[in-house]
This record gives C-alpha cells, sequence and structure tokens, in this order.
C-alpha cells in the first residue's frame, strides 16, 4: 500500500511578492502592502520589511513607526486573485487532487505520485521550480503523511522552503514542536494548555484524553490525536464558493450617499466579475456597513431571479443604502452576492431582453479585461471617482 503523503504549498510573502514582480523598481525593497492610511492595517509584508519588524496584521501606524522608509501599497485583490488561479492550475498540473485553502495557499494530495517523480523531495522541488517558471515567484512547501504536519512543514523553512516530515520523524518531530504551533490552538487555549505545563505538542500525552476534553472541550481529543500525529483531514477537493464579496475601508469616514454608491458600484463590478467567472448566479444582495464608532451592521434582500449583472447588483445594493439611517459617517463599506444557482436560467421569449443585452456587454468586459488586465476597461459613471 503506498505511503500517504499531503503537500501544503504557501505562496512567499504573496501580496507583496505580486507587487514586487509587476514593479521591478520594488525588488529588494521593504514593501508593505495595506496601511496606506493609518487606520489600516498590514495585509502582507515583504521580507525586507520583515526585518524591521513589520507583520501582516499589524497595524499601519506601528508598521510605520518600525520601518518609516518602507513603502506602503493600497491592496489590489483582483490582481492577487489573477495569479492564485495561475497558481492552482500549476498545482493541477501535479495531481487532480488540489485543494484550494486561501489565496495563497493550497494542499496536494501526493500519494502514489513517487512512481512519478521519485522520492517526495524531488515533487517538491519539481512543483517550486515550475510554480517559479510559470509566475515568477516563490512557494514553500511542506509535506508530511498527514494534513497538519504538512501546513506547520511549510513553515519550517520559509522563504522558498522545502521542509519533510517522514513517517519515522513524526514522534521525534511532535517532542520538539511547540504547542502553538498546531493549527487550531489560539490565545486562550494556549493560556490553558500553559497552565498545565504542556509546552510541547508531546506534552499532551502525560494525560488521558478524557483529561483534555474535560477542560478543553470538542478541541481536547483533536489536540490529543494531533499529539500522537493523528489527523484523518485529508484533501477535500474544492466545491467552490457559497458567495462572493468585496469590501473597502475608507482613508477618511464618509457620509455623502452618491460616494458611497460610487464605491458600491466598483465593488458590484468586481463581484459580478467574480459570480461569472465561476459560472454562477446569485439571489441575495447583502450590504455591510460599519460606522465610525465601529458599530457594523448588515442588511440583504432575495431577488426574483439569480444574477451575476453588475448593474442589478449596484442597483439592489443602493436600495438597501438608501434605506439605512446614517446617523455616523461610515469607515467601511461593502456588499456580497449569495445563494448561488449554477444553471444559467433559460430567459422566455416573452422576456423583456434587457438581461440578455446587459449579459452580453458583460461577457465582452470580461473578455477584453482577461486580455489587457482588469484596470483595462472603466465604467463612465466611474471615470473622474478616485475611490
Amino acid at each position: 500500500m503506498a505511503q500517504t503523503w499531503i503537500l501544503h504549498i504557501d505562496m512567499d510573502a504573496f501580496f507583496a511578492s505580486v507587487e514586487q514582480l509587476d514593479n521591478p523598481e520594488l525588488r529588494g525593497k521593504p514593501v508593505a502592502v495595506g496601511g496606506t492610511s493609518d487606520r489600516g492595517v498590514i495585509s502582507a509584508a515583504s521580507y525586507e520589511i520583515r526585518k524591521f519588524g513589520v507583520r501582516s496584521a499589524m497595524p499601519a501606524v506601528t508598521a510605520r513607526r518600525l520601518c518609516p522608509h518602507g513603502i506602503f501599497l493600497p491592496g489590489r485583490m483582483y490582481r492577487y486573485k489573477e495569479k492564485s488561479r495561475e497558481v492552482m492550475a500549476v498545482l493541477g498540473g501535479f495531481s487532480p487532487l488540489v485543494e484550494q485553502a486561501s489565496v495563497d495557499e493550497a494542499y496536494l494530495d501526493a500519494t502514489g505520485l513517487e512512481r512519478l517523480f521519485g522520492p517526495i523531495e524531488e515533487l517538491g522541488r519539481a512543483i517550486k521550480a515550475r510554480v517559479k517558471e510559470v509566475m515568477g515567484l516563490t512557494c514553500s512547501v511542506g509535506a508530511a503523511p498527514v494534513r497538519f504536519l504538512a501546513k506547520i512543514a511549510s513553515d519550517m523553512d520559509k522563504p522558498d522552503g522545502l521542509y519533510t516530515v517522514h513517517p519515522h520523524q513524526i514522534e521525534s518531530f511532535l517532542q520538539q514542536l511547540p504547542v502553538g504551533k498546531i493549527p487550531g490552538v489560539g490565545a486562550k487555549g494556549l493560556d490553558t494548555l500553559s497552565s498545565y505545563g504542556v509546552q510541547f505538542a508531546s506534552d499532551l500525552l502525560r494525560h488521558p484524553e478524557a483529561f483534555w476534553v474535560e477542560r478543553l472541550g470538542k478541541l481536547g481529543p483533536v489536540l490529543y490525536a494531533k499529539a500522537q500525529g493523528i489527523d484523518p483531514t485529508g484533501v477535500l477537493l474544492s466545491e467552490g464558493p457559497k458567495s462572493c464579496s468585496a469590501e473597502n475601508t475608507f482613508s477618511r469616514d464618509l457620509k455623502d450617499r452618491e460616494t458611497l454608491s460610487h464605491w458600491l458600484l466598483k465593488q458590484a463590478d468586481r463581484v459580478a466579475a467574480d459570480l461569472r467567472r465561476h459560472k454562477v448566479e446569485g439571489r441575495t444582495v447583502t450590504l455591510k456597513a460599519k460606522f465610525n464608532n465601529f458599530k457594523q451592521i448588515t442588511r440583504s434582500r432575495s431577488l426574483k431571479n439569480p444574477t451575476s449583472d453588475t448593474r442589478t447588483i449596484h442597483a439592489e445594493a443602493v436600495k438597501l443604502l438608501d434605506e439605512l439611517d446614517l446617523p455616523l459617517p461610515l469607515r467601511l463599506i461593502g456588499l456580497g452576492v449569495s445563494n448561488f444557482e449554477r444553471r444559467p436560467r433559460q430567459l422566455s421569449l416573452l422576456e423583456d431582453q434587457e438581461p440578455k443585452r446587459n449579459k452580453q456587454l458583460e461577457s465582452a468586459v470580461d473578455e477584453v479585461r482577461k486580455r489587457f488586465g482588469t484596470s483595462s476597461l472603466k465604467r463612465a459613471t466611474l471615470k473622474d471617482f478616485e475611490g
């Protein structure tokens, strides 16, 4: 029986690396994505800026204090998604069992692939080389017989790393693994474990499973199994998204409804394009608004017919905004579409042909943007909009 192998592929500083790829002048420089305003947070940090202590999820004010000469860029999620699709296409060329875990990471079932590529390290090197060849970016690969160890392994030798945990190494690996490295162990769980003298994963085995069930609830048996190197979770084929959404945090609070409508149009354009790319249409439009006191509300409306049309989605979002009281300015607005249908609805001959024309126009826009870039076409309404 073939040895089970799972690979975790993690792109290195993905957002920042894409920015450096697209703009060679940024290569070798301290780059951060996000934090373009004092109220923002860092989405990604290049390895050059990490030397100054800047990390993702760090408040922008802190990041700028640590690295005043850093280059802070606004995010371009559409571009990162484009490159992400390229990554997944590369991985699909090695195995039919690929699970995209996020925009910059994936799991790959490599069981049996040793017959084609030789030792598992050879497969890891082949994947890294192919990603570099196709995309000009580096990734780190972790290989292990179980899923959670593969994820931990991919972080052991970053950037551009390759780390393997062989079956005979699992016990010794867990003896040296800080328990906080196990996925799912948050700050609260770590405090609880520390109070019982648990420092490394194998320390969990000092007590029986029932002991941890009593103290950690459902997390108890999961951690107890992982402390033995057991993880029944395999590579799950992605079923596609359950919703598509977009949001923006403003550099200054906004209350002007016309400006907010322009932001919603930009977001509707992005969301509708995602829906069409996934070949789905959605029935439910959701508006998300966060006031400057950080109170957040959402409002939703279900449509009679599913849609992937920008104008329809925008119109419904604006209706939801119009129905919303704005006692305070907003610091964030967003919209999403959910409740998908995967089969395009057949238009009746008696129906208005406007939806059909809209679909043809949207398809033409998609094709132009695919060939010349997402920013190659801009809606007339947004021609002078600086958002």
